[in-house]
Formats: C-alpha cells, sequence, structure tokens
C-alpha cells in the first residue's frame, strides 16, 4: 500500500509539472506599457481616439535595415508605427507576431498619413 501511494505522488508531481509546463510562454516587452485605452486602428485613423492609445495587432512588415518602424494590421486595417524615439527596434520580432503597442497618434504631414509613435510593444 505504502507503495502505491509514493509511485501516485510521484505521478501527480509530474502531472503537475507538465500541466505548468503546457501554460502561455511569458510575453516580452519592450519600452514602457502604460494603462492606455485599446482601440482599434479604424478609429484611431478616424481620430476618434485619445493621443494615447494601446493597439493590438500582427506586425505584416517592418523595416528591413534597422527596425524602426512596422506596420500594424487588425480586424479594421493597417497602421505604421514608428520606434524612434522609444529607445527600441523590432528586429527581433518575428513578422506575423501578435503585439500590443502603446504610443501616441501623429499626423506625419510629410508622408501624408496617421502613425502611431511607439513607448512600448508587448509580444
Amino acid at each position: 500500500m505504502s507503495r502505491q501511494r509514493i509511485v501516485f505522488g510521484v505521478f501527480l508531481a509530474l502531472l503537475l509539472l507538465a500541466i505548468e509546463g503546457c501554460g502561455k510562454a511569458t510575453q516580452k516587452t519592450l519600452g514602457t506599457m502604460p494603462g492606455a485605452e485599446a482601440h482599434n486602428i479604424l478609429s484611431v485613423r478616424a481620430g476618434t481616439t485619445p493621443p494615447q492609445v494601446s493597439v493590438t495587432g500582427v506586425m505584416i512588415e517592418k523595416c528591413p535595415v534597422a527596425g524602426c518602424w512596422f506596420r500594424l494590421r487588425d480586424s479594421t486595417g493597417v497602421i505604421k508605427v514608428t520606434t524612434k524615439s522609444a529607445g527600441f527596434v523590432v528586429v527581433e520580432v518575428p513578422l506575423e507576431t501578435r503585439v500590443t503597442v502603446a504610443g501616441r497618434v501623429i499626423n506625419e504631414e510629410q508622408a501624408g498619413e496617421i502613425v502611431i509613435e511607439a513607448i512600448g510593444l508587448r509580444y
């Protein structure tokens, strides 16, 4: 009887370790991620958001040289995100990665487009 309890205890411990190992992988954060309200790209482009936003989507393109910008796509559209002033780059973040970016909405008048100037990124 005692041997059965030991075997059962070892089995239970291994099972718990296996379940714990199957949990969600830890997320990485670049920069700072303040508690900005989540928005979609359509509302950012429409100008109906506050200056500080958080947007979640998939990184579909990035600067091939320095990783200083990327394009983010959600179900409502695509937007350019710059990381130049944030102090981080996205060279190590693979394309098609789901990311959440926090930053400031700016109008890049020279390029004629609305851009998010990132302060933080979580993936």
